[in-house]
């Protein structure tokens, strides 16, 4: 009987996939232009067709959900939700950081992850569907992320690609979890990389944390580094030229000081939330660095980050738009939640913009997405309506 009340509410949770047709006076599809009066059908949880609709014919008897605007639905790079909790209550909700070692790449976020947990409904009515989440920052290596559309069923029926990246922390964030100092920090990744490649290369690398460090060192997936200052984003650039991996910027406060670095070692910034505080190591953050960035050529997406204080979980699509406030072009902004995002999560081929065979993911809007005064009207994941009403 548990067995069938768990499936049960597992069914109930989540809506069934049905056929739709979205019509918007404005769809951003982020494979072209935006579309005047465009429509998007949906068979199956696929997106079956996109254009006008003169050129879009809505079968007799679909279900047609109207917005003022309608985008792909909107990514956070780099969250820790499903493991940190609407009520920040440690020993309830905040599963996000684990002190016991200094260096742990073996711990999985799906092993962590609460499909359940109510911050994921909450955060889904503003049109996000998919999360790159996972452990806090915190340790030298604290974990891995994975990629998680929010339906809320299973941590494995909702899973894009686990493990999409193995999380490390440069400067004051993990200094006294283990290293005291910025230089026992370097020292002590440069002897786990190193031993990583002996293992490699004598085919000797046995156990949990071994695999999650040739998952790197193999450049199957990028390390995730967390640095807010031009030093420590110094420092993490000298490791991947170092050890050749691939390697992705999270933080980044100062890193329009380190542009032209960035850009040499092909380096993406998963930009800090804007509205974060400005203090500690995060103290030059501003609200400017997106459109800066941009300038700049230097590819970026949005997060909503984590702070040890509250909210541990934000809302990217606010962040994004005080990037906008401060000088970020409308355009690039929705690239950074969506199609922009997918690339940098290598998810692209599946999701981040509205083309014909991809998931139908679309977040829809009464308004202008980055006006305070809007609100998303409905949110669809692989053809579900997971999310309907005014937020």
């Amino acid at each position: 009987m548990i067995t069938l009340f768990a499936a049960l509410a597992i069914l109930s949770s989540t809506p069934a996939a049905e056929n739709l047709a979205i019509r918007a006076e404005i769809l951003h599809t982020q494979e072209g232009a935006p579309i005047k009066n465009g429509v998007v059908l949906i068979e199956d949880g696929k997106i079956k067709a996109v254009g006008t609709a003169e050129q879009v014919t809505i079968p007799t008897g679909t279900r047609v959900l109207r917005a003022a605007v309608a985008t792909p639905g909107l990514i956070d790079a780099r969250s820790t939700l499903g493991l940190t909790g609407i009520y920040n209550q440690q020993g309830h909700d905040q599963d996000q950081q684990d002190n016991g070692g200094a260096v742990q790449p073996e711990l999985r976020a799906m092993d962590a992850y609460n499909p359940r947990e109510a911050l994921i409904s909450y955060v889904r009515s503003y049109g996000i569907t998919t999360v790159n989440t996972g452990h806090a920052a915190g340790s030298l290596m604290s974990g891995q992320t994975f990629v998680v559309k929010l339906h809320g069923r299973t941590p494995d029926a909702d899973s894009v690609k686990s493990p999409s990246f193995v999380l490390a922390t440069l400067g004051p964030g993990s200094l006294g979890r283990g290293p005291g100092t910025r230089a026992k920090q370097l020292s002590e990744l440069r002897d786990v990389f190193r031993g990583a490649q002996r293992a490699a290369k004598a085919g000797t690398a046995k156990g949990q944390k071994a695999d999650a460090l040739q998952l790197v060192i193999t450049k199957k997936i990028p390390l995730l580094v967390t640095a807010y200052t031009a030093q420590d984003i110094a420092s993490a650039l000298r490791l991947k030229k170092e050890f050749g991996f691939d390697m992705v910027l999270d933080g980044g406060a100062e890193a329009t000081t380190m542009a032209a670095e960035l850009r040499a070692a092909k380096v993406p910034v998963f930009i800090h939330p804007l509205m974060q505080r400005p203090n500690g190591e995060a103290q030059n953050l501003s609200y400017e660095t997106p459109a800066k960035l941009n300038e700049l050529g230097i590819a970026f997406a949005f997060t909503s980050g984590y702070e040890g204080y509250v909210p541990k979980v934000r809302v990217v699509l606010m962040e994004a738009a005080v990037a906008v406030a401060n000088g970020l072009a409308d355009a690039d902004a929705l690239n950074g939640l969506t199609l922009g995002a997918a690339k940098l999560l290598g998810i692209e081929k599946r999701t981040g913009s509205l083309a014909v065979g991809k998931d139908a993911d679309l977040a829809l809007f009464d308004g202008d997405p980055f006006e305070y005064t809007s609100h998303c009207t409905a949110t669809v994941i692989d053809g579900k309506v997971v999310w309907e009403g005014k937020r």
